[in-house]
């Protein structure tokens, strides 16, 4: 794969794609998917700073209508997150030559990265206030973020990085806050998930709590670490990186040093 932006058409929607290349060619690489109102750009340095720390190489892209990618042109499905990561991702991942990479996934990417790791071969999974559950406190948190977006700044702000910012926060917002998302439980899941995991949670999110921590751990048939990280909101890796950034590095280089141990083994 080219170093760089490109653009690459996948369950029939374009999306855009940043590749780069790590030292350790060999290595499994990291595959980044973003919170419900990310995208490519919105991870700043985080997936840089990652491939240097570690040698592993990053796939980083925009969900379909976030960022720069496709825009959404209808309303969310409550099993929307299902689709990335039973239909979307296993597609991008063969188109890209990508095999059993170690996921990083934040808020709905971490969610995406758990139905992903239980239906296929992953290396590892990073997951950063990620939910397996509908909280009450998610959803007070999101329906309390729309009069912010209607006449405070943030939809001036989060515009610069979507092409079509309502269509990007309304589709988000509105399928959390339907009456059939109330029951979205992927705790079952979980159970099937036999890589390693990492869980990150800020003590102070406000989208969720560490009772989904506990469930993941709960389910979990692999190993499971967690980072409680104090003074510390919805996004660890922006803050407090100087507690995160190390935490994840060391998790993606254990998951590297136990795929070239097994693959030494065959």
């Amino acid at each position: 794969m080219d170093a760089g932006t490109q653009r690459l058409t996948v369950d029939g929607r374009e999306l855009e794609l940043l590749w780069i290349p790590g030292a350790r060619e060999d290595a499994p690489a990291l595959v980044f998917l973003h919170e419900g109102l990310g995208s490519v750009q919105l991870w700043k340095d985080l997936p840089q700073q990652l491939v240097e720390a570690t040698g592993a190489g990053a796939l980083v892209y925009s969900r379909y209508g976030n960022g720069f990618s496709a825009v959404l042109q209808e309303p969310r499905d409550p099993r929307y997150m299902h689709h990335e990561a039973l239909v979307v991702l296993p597609e991008l991942l063969e188109r890209v030559g990508l095999r059993e990479p170690v996921l990083i996934g934040h808020s709905d990417g971490a969610s995406i990265a758990v139905v992903h790791g239980a239906e296929h071969p992953v290396s590892g999974l990073a997951l950063e206030a990620p939910h397996v559950f509908a909280e009450e406190l998610s959803l007070r948190s999101i329906a309390a973020i729309r009069e912010p977006y209607a006449n405070g700044g943030l939809r001036e702000r989060m515009a610069r990085y979507h092409t079509d910012v309502d269509k990007t926060f309304y589709g988000w917002n509105d399928v959390w806050l339907s009456p059939a998302f109330r029951d979205w439980n992927i705790e079952r899941y979980a159970a099937r998930i036999i890589a390693p995991m990492l869980l990150v949670q800020g003590a102070s999110d406000e989208y969720g709590t560490r009772a989904q921590l506990e469930a993941i751990r709960r389910a979990s048939l692999g190993a499971v670490d967690e980072l409680l990280l104090s003074n510390c909101g919805h996004a660890p890796h922006r803050d407090r990186p100087e507690l995160a950034l190390p935490a994840l590095a060391a998790f993606v280089r254990a998951c590297l040093s136990r795929r070239s141990l097994s693959a030494a083994g065959r």
